[in-house]
């Protein structure tokens, strides 16, 4: 069986808290003193990290950071109620972070507060926003940020077998970054394609699943479609073409199939990858309710068999 892995958010901070809270409040004089639990009794997710780190000048506070795969309209109400449930609970100034990872659509606005105006009463809580789609990859290695090693792929500039490998030869070095792997590899294959990456690095595709992230993409391309969840995303922050996006998506479909049904023939896998965007959307939506390989086939014979 093999074992689950750990990849979440409070993990990848934890690996490294020092640089990461250097990192994301700018200033280099902070140390880390703890991770502290940050599961309150109405939010708690695995990307979720609290960090009491202390300055110089400023004294102890808190690092407050929301990992999120990607924007939605409902992250400022839950920055300001996640950094208010850390004030009340810990006592300490608060520095809330929002790190996207992938890119929202086009018509989504990312915004750095959460403000209300109530019967001329006002709310309003500033956070700092953090678009990985903007970082420069070559960060990760001058400032040592371990957390952000899996997504080099995805920074800017970081689609480079180069850099990633770079990336994974600083995993394999420490027994306690391993399964990072994984996830490293899941993340290039968005920007090299699979059978790049299976020549780079071992993937293990089982200890990838158990990865929030994984779950949801996963969730995210049935919900909203592979065209705009992932086609769109990766289109605007990793700028590229058209068709290399439709074969990233082609990529998704045949491992979400190979997770759901098992064991795809060559034959099977020439259909789909011959599918254009809104068949293939269609088999991204339908993968989830089959049961086993039959039910590929019968679906891509219906494909076959409809007009054009």
């Amino acid at each position: 069986m093999v074992k689950k892995a750990d990849i979440g958010g409070k993990r990848l901070i934890s690996l490294a808290p020092t640089p990461w809270a250097q990192w994301v409040t700018g200033r280099s004089s902070v140390v880390a003193k703890e991770v502290l639990e940050s599961e309150f009794q109405w939010l708690s997710r695995e990307n979720d990290a609290l960090i009491k780190a202390r300055d110089p000048q400023k004294g102890d506070f808190l690092v407050l950071t929301e990992l999120q795969l990607r924007y939605n309209t409902k992250l400022p109400a839950r920055m300001n109620a996640y950094a208010a449930l850390a004030a009340e609970k810990y006592a300490l100034p608060i520095y809330p972070v929002l790190v996207n990872i992938l890119p929202p659509a086009a018509t989504v606005t990312i915004q750095n507060r959460y403000a209300t105006t109530f019967l001329g009463l006002q709310a309003r809580q500033d956070y700092r926003v953090i678009n990985l789609w903007e970082v420069d990859a070559k960060l990760v290695f001058e400032q040592s940020l371990t957390a952000l090693l899996p997504f080099v792929p995805i920074l800017q500039n970081g689609g480079q077998a180069v850099l990633i490998q770079q990336a994974l030869n600083q995993l394999r070095q420490d027994e306690e970054l391993i399964e990072l792997e994984a996830l490293l590899g899941f993340f290039a294959s968005f920007v090299l394609g699979t059978e790049v990456v299976r020549q780079i690095m071992r993937w293990d595709m089982a200890v990838l699943r158990e990865s929030p992230w994984y779950q949801e993409i996963l969730l995210e391309g049935t919900n909203q479609g592979l065209q705009q969840g992932l086609q769109q995303g990766l289109q605007q922050g990793l700028q590229q073409g058209l068709q290399q996006g439709l074969q990233q998506e082609r990529s998704l479909v045949i491992r979400l199939l190979l997770r759901r049904v098992g064991r795809l023939t060559a034959t099977q896998i020439s259909q789909i990858e011959a599918l254009e965007i809104a068949p293939l959307e269609e088999l991204g939506e339908a993968l989830l309710d089959f049961s086993d390989i039959s039910d590929l086939d019968a679906y891509l014979e219906h494909l076959r068999d409809r007009p054009s």
